[in-house]
Order: structure tokens, then sequence, then C-alpha cells
């Protein structure tokens, strides 16, 4: 992993799921510990109402603080991810869920984690994201950041999409497929590994390119450096007003996608910086794909 010099933790942002409420004791537990460090603490709009303090949006967390703690699952870090600014806020990742990639640590062993924090035990993973520009008619319509994937897909119409693809101006392939990913190296253990995508270390650098369901079965996935820039034009033609063709960012956010729109993919100049207390990525992918049993 890409190593980043320590810093002084003085500001701290609490960033919660929806149902934070139903954690309270670990809410209240991490406050009272961040205050005796003598860290200023700042809460989001969930987890403020609980402790009836004053909420902070996540932009104002994430362009404020030293370290954010999201208190979720790795879908409250996604949804950070698109909120941060240039500043170098490290992320550390409390999880409450059950898949818990990108988490670091759980409710009950948090403490310990922020001791190893504090006292300058801990490692930083520099993480790339990935920014998603559509065009239509020539003219930028949306601009997305993704910290695992982009897709494009369709909606309960069981019907092909063609796609052309260019690496840098260059044309790669145009291919018919249910669909198409483009992943992270974080994100080359989520959506693009179940359709048949490539696991890549998350140091590395390089945009994977999985198909959904092809047509031709020589159309594979392929991974290309990140400094190459990838556009997509939608080939497809939709006759139906009804049927959907979109593009799922982090599948937390959807835009609509027409015949004739392109979408650049390239790597974004804004990172995200991830707190870990162990090494511990071969462990996780041992115990999480279940490897061996």
């Amino acid at each position: 992993m890409n190593k980043i010099s320590k810093k002084k933790i003085e500001i701290v942002g609490i960033i919660a799921k929806r149902n934070i409420d139903h954690h309270q004791k670990p809410l209240k537990a991490l406050v009272r510990y961040l205050k005796k460090k003598g860290a200023k603490v700042l809460l989001d709009t969930y987890a403020a109402p609980v402790l009836k303090e004053t909420p902070h949006t996540r932009d104002q967390i994430l362009k404020k603080a030293d370290m954010a703690i999201t208190m979720g699952g790795d879908g409250t870090i996604l949804k950070a991810s698109r909120h941060l600014s240039r500043k170098k806020v490290l992320i550390l990742g409390v999880n409450f869920g059950n898949l818990g990639f990108l988490t670091d640590t759980r409710p009950e062993k948090l403490t310990e984690c922020l001791d190893k924090i504090f006292d300058g035990q801990y490692h930083v993973d520099k993480r790339a994201l990935l920014r998603a520009t559509v065009y239509r008619g020539g003219k930028k319509i949306e601009t997305f950041l993704a910290l695992n994937d982009v897709v494009i897909n369709q909606g309960a119409f069981a019907r092909l999409i063609e796609m052309d693809l260019e690496v840098d101006g260059i044309k790669l392939v145009k291919f018919k497929s249910d669909g198409m990913i483009v992943s992270t190296p974080t994100g080359s253990t989520a959506h693009s590994l179940s359709a048949g995508g490539p696991i890549v270390h998350p140091s590395l650098q390089g945009l994977i390119i999985t198909p959904i369901c092809p047509s031709a079965l020589s159309m594979r996935p392929i991974v290309i450096p990140d400094e190459k820039q990838l556009t997509v034009t939608i080939e497809t033609r939709r006759r139906e007003e009804a049927t959907i063709l979109g593009m799922t960012i982090d599948g937390q956010d959807m835009t609509m996608l027409k015949y004739g729109d392109k979408v650049r993919f390239r790597r974004s100049a804004r990172n995200i910086y991830m707190i870990r207390t162990s090494r511990r990525y071969y462990r996780l992918l041992r115990s999480k794909l279940h490897w061996g049993d």
C-alpha cells in the first residue's frame, strides 16, 4: 500500500448509518472516548440527534476533520467517499453490518483500535476513486465519483446493450451484453467479482472493465492502466419509452442514459485515505470469500 505520513488527530468527524439511534451505546462511548483524548467531535445529521448536539453535513465534516469514523458498513464508507474534498482526511470504518470488506474494526473492538491510532500504531492505505462523466450531444451532463464501481445496465427488459469502447481515443471493442462494470481495484471484490472479474490488490493502479453476460464468449474482463481514459458510447437505440437504460454508482446513485451518450472514465485526482491497524488483506479474502472451505 502507498505509505502516507501520519498526522496529529485533533478534529474527528462521525458519519453514521441511518438507524444509528438503534446503536446508541457504542456511539455515546465513542464520543466520550474522543473527548477524553482532547479531540473536537463533529457529528453528522444521523448521529447528532442521538446526542442532542449540533449536526454537520458530510461535506462539512470531510473538509474540517483530520479523521472521520464511519459507523455502519461498507455502504456508509461508499456514501462518504462521494463527499470527499481534496483534503487528506483519514477514514476509519466501524462495521455494524455483515460483509465489511472496507471497514477495519467492529464496535466491540473500537476502543482497542483507537488506542493504537492515537499512539500512532496504524497504517494508511491510499485508495483510488473513479470519475465517470456523462456527455450528451457533446455537452457534459453529470459527473460522479465512485470508490467501488460504476455499472451500466438495464431495467426489466432482457435485451442486450450494444456499447463501443475506446481507450485514449483508440478503439478497443464493440460488443453486446447485459451491461458492463468499470471498477477500481478496491471494487474488484464487489459487483465485478460476481460477474467474473479478477481480484485486484487495492494498491495496484488500474481500471477493471468487466462485461455482464456478453453475447460473445471471447469478450473477457480486462484491466487497463488508470492513467488512461476509457470512453463508452451507448450504441443501443430504444423504441420503448419505458425501457430503462441507466448507470449506477457504487450501487447507490443512478442516472439515466440514452442512445448516443458517451461516458468517460478516468482515475479521479482525489483519493480516499483509509486507516487500518493490522495487515489483514489476505486474511480478509480468505474469510470473506471462504477460500479453502
